[in-house]
């Protein structure tokens, strides 16, 4: 169990609007160079350092070398789901003073974005509901259970469940639950994470389903991907 005092250093790194910017920038799931968190975080470069120096040490954030470079990414799946947990709170306390109009990035994100390394907004929750609906999934408040119809669905979708499974089983760290619910901020209903959930997300990305687009962990749907959202889940463009 965490101490007081490690709760309240994790608290306080997390706390600081440029480090916060940071985290946030690093939702979508890739490695971002100091530079990049830099300008996301509004901060000069040496204060950049500082702070990513912070974040490392701590275990919020990791760092790779490639080349000449040096890239950060979030250090796990706990500390994007610790970001999303503390954006939820953050809505919800948002929504007792006055509102304020959303421009197009928000309705962007609420619509359709990467919660780490997956699928989240409203798009998230509908393919969450689909899943349910169609008993391809059993979930509990905090885990889940891919049924044999989940199976079939995953593989007629291109996805390989036993190679997801084995990954995930050997992972060198703990392994990765299979699939388990994850509270969505804006809609406040769960989408898919886990080891599932991933690997979803990314196959979406690989096949050309789904688009980054630019500056924002937000996406967009091709055409190509409603085609098989709707074949497969019955969800339509206008969710």
């Amino acid at each position: 169990m965490a101490t007081q005092a490690r709760f309240a250093e994790i608290a306080a790194l997390a706390g600081d609007p440029a480090r916060a910017a940071m985290l946030h920038a690093l939702m979508d799931g890739r490695a971002l160079t100091a530079t990049e968190l830099a300008r996301a975080a509004g901060v000069t470069a040496q204060t950049a350092s500082e702070h990513l120096a912070k974040l490392t040490s701590a275990g919020l954030l990791r760092a790779e070398k490639q080349g000449r470079h040096r890239y950060h990414r979030l250090a796990s799946s706990g500390v994007a789901q610790m970001i999303e947990s503390i954006m939820r709170v953050a809505s919800h306390l948002e929504t007792l003073r006055p509102m304020l109009e959303t421009g197009p990035r928000d309705a962007a994100l609420r619509a359709a974005r990467t919660c780490y390394d997956h699928l989240a907004g409203r798009l998230g929750v509908a393919l969450m509901d689909a899943l349910i609906t169609r008993e391809c999934v059993e979930l509990t408040h905090d885990a889940g259970l891919l049924t044999d119809k989940g199976v079939a669905l995953f593989e007629a979708m291109g996805m390989d469940v036993a190679v997801i499974t084995a990954n995930r089983s050997r992972a060198a760290r703990a392994p990765r639950v299979l699939c388990r619910p994850c509270l969505d901020w804006s809609e406040r209903r769960p989408h898919l994470a886990g080891a599932l959930g991933a690997s979803l997300c990314a196959h979406s990305f690989d096949q050309g389903w789904i688009r980054r687009l630019q500056a924002t962990r937000a996406f967009a749907v091709t055409p190509a991907g409603w085609r098989v959202f709707g074949d497969a889940l019955g969800i339509q463009p206008k969710l």
